[in-house]
């Protein structure tokens, strides 16, 4: 019986709970959410109600009444409406609120004390609306306000009292207006303030003791800003801040000492900044410095000490300094914690051969798109938990076999985009590609780009004999030889007399070409030139028998001190290759012939061949569709003539209708 009437006395407390406006969401907690064709607070709201949310609502004005008779709402959030109004007493009748959002409306200014009735309001969003200024007096009387956000508006000028009496907040954002200015003593009275937005304004420089209050701060961002100067002592009093963003100004210097005195520092951001170059000493003792960016500037070098007092650094951006040419060989001489290092797309020609030697736990090395032009064998030796490494597009023509001998736990390196010069020097880091193919990423585009008939090979492709590391004389058994002929026509301006001269290097090889192919055939050159033929015999130096490697050229005997270019004239006869190269191709352009060759490789010819197939099907199916679009226009202009036809029949019809009917 006891509990029949507990139900029937708590049952019309529980309905009324449950009420729910139509155009609401309500749960058992009391928190609502409105949304729709709204144009105020609806009515008839659960009597629990704490938490009312009007989001993509009609709203454009918060009158008086509006948050009438609800005793126990304590946070209010109206977002994403075209509310511009608020009555200056619209929260007279709800004095209890805690939090106020009114984020992404069309407010464009705000009553001078509209707030001053929420003593114990301790969070307030005006953030994404049009405010172009804020009252010197709009936040009086909110000393329980902990979070303030103003963010992404229009404002471009605060007075220096504005945030006086916030004795309690602890996270201020003012980013994305138009600040140009602040008041020296804006923030003097913020002493409990932690987190201080200042982003994405038009500030221009920091006043001197701008921060010396603050020192709670945890987290400064100036980012995208305009400015171009800082004070040498400015942020000095922030010994407790652990995040500092100054990336995106116009900074060209950056005063001595200016980051002493930081010791929790965790982040430092000064990239995107045009500095011409960095002091011996700016930065104090960071032991705490996990991450740290300084790319996109002009400096052409960085000051030793620069990571010197950073010993628990993790993460280095150094990278798209496009000036960046040298680095002093100890500067990264006490990171022992460093685990991923970025000097990508810099201007860096070469290292020294112990400036990675103190990395012991750095694990990801990227020098992409530089300009090295070669590398210690013994760069990675004090790298042993290397497992990425980025080497592309760099000036390199040959690497020590042993480079990366000691990364044993190496996952991936890049070497493509290097001018690889495939001859004898070459042969033990290609012979590493072929035995490492899973760790070159790109290994089948680390291509040759000398010598000549090696041109665009693979590395890991080429077999030893290919690089031409024995050069023998002609003692030494070879069964064929391949024949280069080359004729050409010397200009009397260059020689006083035209003769002829005959440079072979043979051996006792049968004249006729052999049909078969040892692995180093010896090659007979012959140089001939009209007039009073003289012959010459050679032994096959190296210099011979890299005739094509190399660009030898010739010069006739009695002719040494001619410059070199003069003895090219045109090419007038013709060009043999015997076992040689299989596609060759010439051209000629002002008085030189250009030839070049395409690899005997029967996958690349027939992709050449689809393609050129892929091309010429391409373009007959163009030509099709211009043929049928012809068509299709020459029959609607014969349409539209015959429409136009029988309309001016039917008018002619008309008017003589018309005639006989007047007569």
């Amino acid at each position: 019986m006891w509990s029949v009437l507990l139900f029937l006395l708590v049952q019309p407390l529980h309905a009324d709970s449950m009420v729910c406006p139509s155009s609401c969401m309500c749960n058992l907690e009391g928190a609502v959410k409105c949304v729709g064709n709204i144009s105020d607070v609806p009515k008839g709201m659960p009597t629990n109600m704490y938490l009312l949310q009007l989001n993509g609502t009609n709203m454009k004005v918060l009158n008086e009444q509006s948050l009438a008779m609800l005793p126990l709402m304590l946070r209010l959030g109206i977002s994403h409406s075209p509310l511009d109004t608020i009555h200056p007493e619209a929260f007279h009748v709800a004095p209890q609120l805690l939090s106020i959002k009114l984020s992404s409306n069309a407010l464009s200014s705000l009553p001078s004390r509209v707030f001053s009735p929420l003593v114990g309001l301790e969070q307030l969003h005006l953030d994404d609306n049009r405010l172009e200024s804020i009252a010197p007096v709009l936040f009086e009387g909110l000393a329980n306000l902990n979070e303030l956000d103003v963010s992404n508006n229009a404002i471009a000028h605060l007075t220096p009292n504005v945030f006086h009496g916030l004795s309690s907040l602890r996270y201020l954002n003012l980013g994305r207006n138009s600040l140009q200015q602040l008041p020296p003593t804006l923030f003097h009275s913020l002493t409990r303030l932690q987190f201080l937005m200042l982003y994405n304004n038009k500030l221009e420089r920091l006043e001197v003791g701008a921060f010396d209050e603050l020192a709670n701060l945890l987290e400064l961002k100036l980012h995208n800003n305009q400015i171009a100067y800082i004070p040498p002592e400015v942020f000095w009093a922030l010994g407790n801040l652990m995040t500092l963003t100054m990336s995106s100004n116009l900074l060209q210097g950056v005063p001595n000492e200016s980051f002493y005195h930081l010791p929790k520092l965790t982040k430092l951001t000064i990239y995107k900044n045009p500095l011409l170059s960095l002091p011996d000493k700016l930065m104090g003792q960071m032991p705490r410095m996990k991450d740290f960016y300084l790319y996109d500037t002009k400096l052409s070098t960085v000051p030793w000490s620069l990571f010197a007092n950073m010993s628990g650094m993790e993460r280095l951006s150094l990278h798209l300094n496009n000036k960046l040419r040298e680095l002093p060989p100890d500067i990264f001489c006490c990171l022992p914690n460093l685990q991923k290092l970025s000097l990508k797309s810099n201007d860096i020609q070469d290292l020294h051969p112990d400036i990675f030697s103190k990395l012991a736990n750095m694990n990801t090395l990227l020098l992409n798109d530089n300009k090295l032009r070669s590398l210690s064998e013994d760069i990675f030796k004090g790298n042993p938990s290397l497992a990425n490494i980025e080497l592309k597009n760099n000036q390199l023509r040959t690497l020590p076999g042993e480079v990366f001998s000691t990364a044993g736990g190496l996952r991936v390196v890049t070497l493509s985009g290097n001018p690889w010069d495939c001859r004898c020097g070459i042969r033990d880091i290609a012979s590493w590609i072929k035995l490492n193919e899973g760790v070159v990423s790109d290994r089948t585009d680390v291509i040759c780009r000398n010598p000549y008939p090696l041109l665009l090979r693979p590395l890991g492709s080429l077999l030893n004999e290919e690089f031409k590391c024995d050069v023998t004389t002609p003692s030494s058994s070879r069964s064929t030889h391949s024949s280069i002929e080359l004729s050409h026509a010397v200009s009397t301006t260059a020689l006083e007399e035209q003769e002829a001269v005959d440079f072979t290097a043979t051996t006792t090889a049968p004249e006729a070409p052999s049909t078969q192919q040892t692995e180093n055939p010896t090659e007979s050159v012959r140089f001939t030139t009209p007039g009073t033929r003289r012959t010459t015999a050679a032994t096959p130096t190296a210099d011979v028998l890299n005739i094509l490697d190399d660009d030898y050229i010739f010069k006739p005997m009695g002719t040494e001190s001619l410059p070199v270019h003069v003895l090219s004239p045109p090419f007038l006869d013709r060009l043999v290759f015997e076992n040689g190269l299989e596609f060759v191709h010439n051209n000629r352009l002002k008085g030189w012939v250009y030839l070049w060759t395409l690899p005997p490789n029967g996958a690349y010819v027939g992709f050449l061949m689809a393609l050129h197939i892929l091309l010429v099907a391409t373009g007959v199916a163009l030509i099709l569709a211009a043929m049928y679009g012809m068509y299709r226009l020459h029959q609607a202009t014969e349409d539209l003539g015959a429409i136009l036809t029988n309309r001016k029949h039917a008018i002619i019809s008309e008017r003589k209708q018309k005639d006989q009917d007047k007569l």
